[in-house]
């Protein structure tokens, strides 16, 4: 586990090869996605590490169902009734009425390449031996206004990773937690590091995910929170056009 200070307000933490984000107002805190199954004493740890308690938790959102962003869910909801929020598409997906994620032979064909083969190794890790999940309670959030969790994000729908792919903007802080829409590296990545899109084999959608990319140049963020690779500060713009080049 590693924590970054993003600012006086918002923390990024990473675990195996993913991040999750905690948001604080006040005393209360939002966490936006939760790492994978196994990563989720981490998780905990986080959230003690910044000064806050579990308890502090008010609010998850996700920005998508796969296994290594909602795998930290049940630590937090059993133990602490932590309500659990994403978008209404992807509500369906993480209640797993379908499912759209990497397949174990498509897993397996990435292991001739090196680096792919230690992600390979970690992600089964990281899961075993609940490789199989689904949440039963999730809220829906409505997109492009402000929600009434702490730091008063915002829900931007970014469909084509998965169909329901949904990014949160804090306006307050110029902070856009991308989660897999828009990432800056990944063990699979050739491109090394950098804002860019996840290789195609992740992506429910290419075209989809293209254009979810596309649609944020406009919005007004100056930092990137992605939920692969490092924190990345600059005009939002600019990293729109670096990953899609």
């Amino acid at each position: 586990m590693h924590v970054i200070r993003v600012n006086d307000r918002v923390h990024m933490v990473t675990g195996t090869n993913v991040n999750w984000a905690l948001v604080s107002d006040g005393t209360a805190l939002t966490l936006v996605d939760t790492g994978y199954l196994n990563d989720s004493a981490a998780l905990l740890a986080s959230i003690t590490a910044i000064g806050r308690r579990p308890e502090d938790v008010t609010a998850i959102l996700l920005t998508h169902a796969h296994l290594d962003h909602i795998g930290g869910v049940p630590a937090m909801v059993d133990r602490f009734g932590t309500p659990v929020l994403t978008g209404a598409e992807e509500a369906r997906h993480a209640r797993r009425e379908y499912l759209e994620q990497i397949t174990p032979v498509e897993m397996l064909r990435l292991c001739g390449h090196a680096p792919s083969r230690r992600w390979v190794l970690d992600t089964v890790r990281a899961v075993f031996p609940r490789i199989r999940m689904s949440l039963r309670e999730v809220g829906v959030v409505p997109p492009n206004v402000p929600l009434d969790v702490p730091g008063g994000l915002v829900a931007v729908p970014t469909p084509g990773h998965t169909s329901g792919h949904t990014a949160y903007l804090m306006p307050s802080t110029g902070v856009l937690f991308s989660g897999d829409a828009l990432v800056t590296g990944h063990p699979t990545s050739r491109r090394g590091e950098g804002p860019q899109r996840l290789p195609e084999v992740f992506n429910t959608s290419e075209q989809g995910t293209a254009d979810a990319i596309a649609s944020l140049r406009e919005v007004p963020a100056d930092t990137l929170v992605p939920g692969h690779g490092g924190l990345a500060r600059g005009p939002l713009s600019g990293m729109v056009d670096a990953a899609l080049r």
